[in-house]
């Protein structure tokens, strides 16, 4: 799988010239020269690492990166010419994973990159694999929902919806990203499979289908897996 990168930062010549070196590198890159750009293709596309820039005009990186982590938890290397102890601190205490100072090679950002991304997957490992919600888990090794000891059968797609619920869990998705991550295209006319499949995993996972406590219904949006 190609890792997806968002590069943010208000100076066009150098974002071209990252970027090229970075897709050069096998990653797939986007491109943002101010906050509210970054953020609109950070919530469109959700990169697996940001590389942000802190010094921009409007909406500065400090605050881009409070507005992502509000988001989600999505790996973030702060890029800038501020030196200073307090400021890559004050970095860290927004939650971002690296800090780079300018001026930088490609080479040494592209090794950061790598090794942030490296953390994160062996973060993810962890945490991730088994997912509790309810009185069930969804375990991603063994490919299966459990209740206690007991194994409920679900189709592969019911697997795969299910997973991209619990991967954004509390978090609404919507049905159009439901599709495109379950049946790989972005397609309208599809929402009625999603409903489908959502009635039938409620079948099999809700205590009270009619009512559901786990697969919540965002209205005019998608769903919300609770618990």
């Amino acid at each position: 799988m190609v890792d997806r990168l968002l590069l943010v930062d208000d100076d066009t010549t150098l974002l071209r010239f990252t970027r090229e070196y970075l897709e050069g590198q096998g990653f797939e890159v986007s491109a943002a020269n101010s906050g509210v750009e970054a953020l609109r293709l950070a919530y469109q596309e959700h990169p697996d690492l940001v590389v942000l820039d802190v010094m921009m005009p409007g909406m500065d990186g400090w605050e881009v990166t409070r507005r992502l982590r509000e988001l989600s938890d999505v790996p973030i290397i702060l890029v800038t010419a501020k030196t200073a102890e307090e400021d890559k601190l004050h970095g860290f205490q927004l939650g971002v994973d690296d800090y780079v100072t300018k001026p930088f090679s490609f080479a040494e950002l592209g090794a950061r990159i790598q090794a942030v991304l490296g953390r994160a997957r062996q973060q993810s490992a962890v945490e991730h694999n088994v997912i509790p919600f309810g009185d069930l888990l969804l375990d991603l090794d063994r490919h299966e929902v459990r209740r206690g000891e007991e194994v409920i059968q679900l189709t592969p797609t019911e697997f795969r919806l299910l997973e991209v619920l619990a991967g954004r869990k509390g978090k609404a998705v919507s049905e159009l990203d439901l599709i495109m991550h379950v049946w790989g295209r972005e397609e309208e006319e599809e929402t009625a499979a999603v409903r489908r499949y959502i009635w039938l995993l409620r079948k099999k996972l809700e205590p009270e289908p009619s009512s559901p406590q786990y697969i919540v219904t965002v209205r005019g949006y998608g769903y919300r897996l609770e618990g």
